[in-house]
């Protein structure tokens, strides 16, 4: 593993499964891993800037930049798809030496953590599922601007008002920033690989079956924004009825940006359930 600096968004590289994969790392203890959404320009720091300093007193924070966004390579030869994001985030705990890990997942994220949760239930400890993806549902208009983004300026502002509730977190500056991750060299050319239109046959490719879901045992945090337009709150409520320990929170004026719009909230909420029943509090 090397050090990567200069840059908020550059940690650690290790090699998961023959992908050079840049990852954050904060704290020490119980290991968890928080995996990012799939809007353009997305990176683990970008998702989780203002979680990772909150779980460092707590937990071992892990957050990889999966394959195809932020700065982990982008292999050639690449099919993307659940089957690679899964075997690739399981890689990225083998390389780690993570046995057992809870899972942060934030709308793709999510989908993928229940995937894990599905198919490899003995290497997950807790989930938390934060306007998550992973049942099949009519795409939004919401969903189909994300997944359909074309570069410019504008286009981004467009994006960040449709995540937020509070149009004030969405500036000029936040716009042109995460604008010009999302035309960092590969990472266009990478977007537009995984989602092209029609939407509907991505968003059901990244649905686990509903009895498998049923059948996932960890103790499962549920959280959606009210005023989500990406993922509809009506999804997080199936989760939540489906999984025999889930519990699900709504919060009030907030969209799809839970973790930010409602930062402090969403953290305290999210250290209480990581840790309890630990000593790592």
């Amino acid at each position: 593993m090397t050090e990567g600096g200069g840059r908020p968004e550059l940690g650690a590289i290790v090699d998961a499964g023959g992908i050079k994969t840049n990852y954050l790392e904060t704290g020490s203890g119980t290991p968890v891993v928080l995996v990012h959404g799939s809007g353009p320009g997305v990176s683990a720091y970008a998702n989780w800037r203002l979680t990772l300093p909150a779980l460092a007193p707590h937990v071992r924070a892990l957050a990889p930049d999966m394959v195809g966004f932020g700065f982990t390579d982008r292999p050639a030869d690449v099919v993307y798809g659940m089957e690679t994001w899964t075997r690739h985030l399981l890689a990225f705990l083998d390389a780690l030496e993570v046995e057992r890990v809870s899972i942060v997942g934030n709308s793709f994220g999510g989908a993928l953590a229940l995937r894990l949760a599905a198919e490899h239930p003995e290497r997950v400890d807790r989930l938390v599922l934060m306007g998550s993806a992973g049942l099949s549902w009519p795409v939004t208009e919401g969903l189909a601007a994300v997944w359909g983004y074309e570069p410019s300026v504008a286009n981004m502002r467009r994006l960040l008002d449709l995540f937020a509730f509070d149009r004030s977190l969405v500036t000029d500056e936040l716009a042109e920033v995460r604008f010009r991750a999302s035309i960092e060299p590969g990472v266009q050319e990478a977007f537009a690989a995984m989602f092209p239109a029609p939407h509907q046959r991505w968003l059901d490719s990244m649905a686990t079956a509903e009895d498998r879901i049923a059948a996932i045992g960890a103790e499962t945090l549920v959280v959606h924004g009210r005023h989500d337009r990406v993922v509809p709150l009506d999804s997080s409520q199936r989760l939540a009825a489906l999984m025999p320990n889930a519990d699900l929170v709504v919060f009030s004026r907030c969209g799809h940006w839970t973790q930010i719009e409602r930062a402090a909230d969403f953290n305290s909420l999210l250290v209480r359930f990581l840790t309890a029943g630990s000593a790592a509090t």
